[in-house]
């Protein structure tokens, strides 16, 4: 349909199957009268977030719509929302209601299909009730496109009715009482449907936005992941045998600077931890284990390391200790299969600071040096028979006393410390006794199947589910903050 405005002359088209009344030319935005083909009055060209065209085609529910009207309504000074009018090929009329980026999509609906209950503070249609959620007047601020029915420039009424996701809007325009039944549409699914780049953001919560989580689909899913998580945990706990795996006390000179590759072992039922248990006599002093559990399957390799380490004395006439002498850590979610331990482990070893004792008499036989078993020197002056004790030989050589001078005398021009060795005859090798601090001892558990995990698991549902749920009531209660007539008290 081609209209030819009478003041301009522009042409503007239409590909519609309906007769409109007025239609407001796209070029100088007059309201053209189409039976008188006249002017009515000059209106406001629409463009605040305006993003859909006249003419435009989208498909929405698999029906195709073309944009033929659009409409922006004021309340108040400065409160906007945006309304188009579509037209399928059958010429049925739907709606498109746009504010703050929420978007609500319409059908007109007989208004005897439509209840007041409560002096109107419920409407119920099909069953269903809604509930008031506030009356709005406002003015047509601007206006485009074609329209079958003549536009009212007055101040309109709006009285809507709210459940969840769903509405009911009443539309009293001067003698025109309409009603219609909108339902939230995502700005996506209208981004989809007329290939829109871009669509205002969201300002706050729409009058049908829905939560962003489906509570009831929610509790389903829940319940069928904890259905599932119990159903694995008695097959892993039914198909589990828990028993001591590896068990050895192993010396410590066996296994220094070298591994020691255990006995294989076989498990055999779900995952679970293995607890390690090592035991060594330690007595103020320290000793280390390596553990590498392999499997021989995957030849993958867990290492681990444990100090253990015992101290214990008096300080100020109390009796301290720290430390133990066993230690216990877990090798976490072993599966089921063959393995074996890489073990080496080391201890701090104790010093002999005993030297085999020897003795040297100077060749005029006036002093005597002794080596002691201890490594003390002992110079003996054969004439007083006074001793004097130094820490080492380089202690004696760097002496100035008469006692060092003595002996520099005495041993002019010899190595004191060849002397002393050669004279010296080895102690007796004493073998080391066989103590508890000699030895390791490891203790491998595959544990019980825990329940940790499943309880973790459950409780952080039921904590994730409680945080849904009161985020829901959060999320309603601002919802309705704009309403005079909210379910839920007003801070």
């Amino acid at each position: 349909m081609h209209y030819t405005c009478p003041l301009c002359k522009t042409e503007n088209k239409i590909d519609a199957s309906f007769h409109p009344v007025e239609y407001v030319c796209k070029s100088c935005s007059n309201l053209i009268d189409v039976s008188k083909n006249t002017s009515t009055k000059v209106v406001k060209k629409p463009i605040e977030n305006v993003v859909l065209e006249i003419g435009q085609q989208g498909v929405i529910d698999g029906t195709a719509y073309r944009v033929t009207g659009i409409i922006i309504r004021k309340y108040g000074s400065s409160i906007f929302w945006r309304e188009y009018y579509l037209k399928d090929d059958k010429g049925n009329s739907a709606f498109l209601s746009e504010s703050d980026g929420h978007w609500v999509f319409l059908h007109l609906i007989n208004e005897m299909d439509v209840k007041r209950k409560q002096n109107g503070k419920v409407a119920e249609l099909h069953g269903v009730n809604y509930r008031w959620y506030e009356t709005t007047q406002c003015t047509i601020h601007a206006a485009a496109g074609f329209f079958e029915d003549r536009l009212n420039f007055g101040i309109a009424t709006y009285k809507e009715w709210v459940n969840a996701t769903q509405m009911i809007s009443q539309e009293q325009s001067g003698d025109s009482l309409e009603y219609f039944f909108g339902r939230h549409i995502s700005k996506y699914t209208i981004k989809k449907a007329f290939n829109i780049p871009n669509l205002p953001n969201y300002t706050g919560i729409g009058i049908v936005q829905p939560y962003y989580f489906n509570i009831k689909q929610l509790i389903n899913i829940f319940c069928v992941v904890a259905l599932l998580i119990c159903l694995l945990q008695v097959y892993v706990y039914t198909t589990r045998s828990n028993y001591p795996v590896f068990e050895q006390s192993i010396r410590f000179e066996e296994v220094k600077n070298k591994e020691m590759v255990s006995k294989s072992f076989t498990l055999s039922g779900g995952s679970a931890p293995m607890k390690v248990k090592v035991f060594s006599g330690v007595d103020n002093s320290w000793a280390n284990v390596q553990l590498s559990l392999v499997n021989e399957k995957t030849n993958e390799i867990v290492y681990t390391s444990k100090d253990i380490e015992e101290y214990h004395g008096v300080e100020g006439g109390e009796s301290w200790s720290e430390g133990s002498t066993t230690e216990e850590f877990n090798l976490c979610g072993v599966s089921s299969g063959t393995y074996h331990f890489l073990i080496s482990a080391e201890r701090q070893e104790t010093i002999d600071t005993t030297v085999p004792a020897s003795t040297y008499t100077s060749p005029d036989g006036t002093v005597t040096i002794k080596r002691e078993n201890t490594g003390l020197i002992n110079v003996i002056n054969n004439n007083t028979f006074e001793s004097v004790l130094f820490g080492d030989l380089k202690t004696l050589e760097g002496d100035q006393t008469g006692t060092g001078n003595m002996v520099k005398k005495a041993f002019e021009g010899k190595n004191l410390d060849s002397l002393l060795n050669i004279n010296a005859e080895p102690l007796p090798a004493v073998a080391e006794p066989v103590t508890s601090s000699n030895y390791v001892d490891i203790k491998a558990t595959w544990l019980p199947v825990s329940f940790w995990n499943f309880g973790i698991i459950l409780v952080l549902m039921i904590v994730f589910f409680i945080g849904c749920y009161w985020g829901r009531h959060l999320f309603n209660v601002a919802k309705w903050k704009n309403s005079s007539n909210s379910p839920y008290p007003q801070s």
